[in-house]
């Protein structure tokens, strides 16, 4: 990923917070038949490695699991808030009209090799980490052992475990670091009031990142 040094995020901290906010990740990896693409939401432990480690499930059916190229890394792509970016939001608009538009995002790649984890303890307790981190925001969260332990034991049959110790993280938060501070400004006035998908979490972006 192109990453100029302005839209680098820099703090392993800022990153492990847009994996948990935004969990369902694109991972790619290389198979027999090329590259692959799958989507797959994680939980992300921190552990005793630099960058903590990614754990998830997929289908037994699915082949990405007994599919892979030996010793090559996988990437594992979580996607923020992202939006665009109007040039008539600019404040400079008017001096010289010499704006164009964009695209403002934040995105986290995270490489590792990935493991595959087959046993039914293991994946017991990750459905069951997965579950609580996306059912905290719930006044009653609902539990995995809410449901049947028969039925649940069933579907678990169906998926295996797959981890990702991270090796390396990048961070890219495009958020309007390149514009002068009264462009900024009118771009977090936009954003904040003009009904846009993901409007206010960018302007918050781009007002903590200016």
């Amino acid at each position: 990923m192109y990453v100029p040094d302005q839209f680098q995020a820099s703090r392993v901290e800022d990153m492990h917070d847009l994996i948990r906010s935004y969990p369902l990740a694109t991972v790619v990896t290389l198979s027999s038949n090329g590259l692959n693409a799958n989507h797959i939401p994680f939980h992300l432990s921190v552990d005793s490695s630099p960058f903590g480690t990614l754990q998830g499930h997929i289908a037994r059916s699915n082949p990405m699991w007994n599919d892979l190229a030996d010793n090559v890394d996988v990437l594992v792509v979580f996607h923020g808030p992202n939006t665009y970016i109007s040039p008539s939001w600019y404040a400079t608009k008017k001096d010289s009209g010499k704006v164009v538009p964009t695209w403002n995002y934040m995105v986290v790649h995270a490489y590792g090799s990935l493991k595959i984890i087959d046993d039914a303890s293991w994946l017991l307790s990750q459905l069951e980490l997965l579950t609580a981190d996306n059912e905290a925001a719930f006044a009653d969260p609902w539990q995995v052992s809410d449901a049947p332990q028969a039925f649940t034991e069933r579907l678990m049959g169906a998926i295996v475990g797959i981890e990702i110790e991270i090796t390396k993280l990048v961070g890219k938060w495009k958020v309007s670091q390149n514009q002068p501070p009264e462009n900024r400004a009118s771009v977090i006035h936009a954003l904040n009031h003009n009904g846009i998908r993901d409007g206010v979490l960018m302007a918050k972006a781009v007002e903590s990142n200016g």
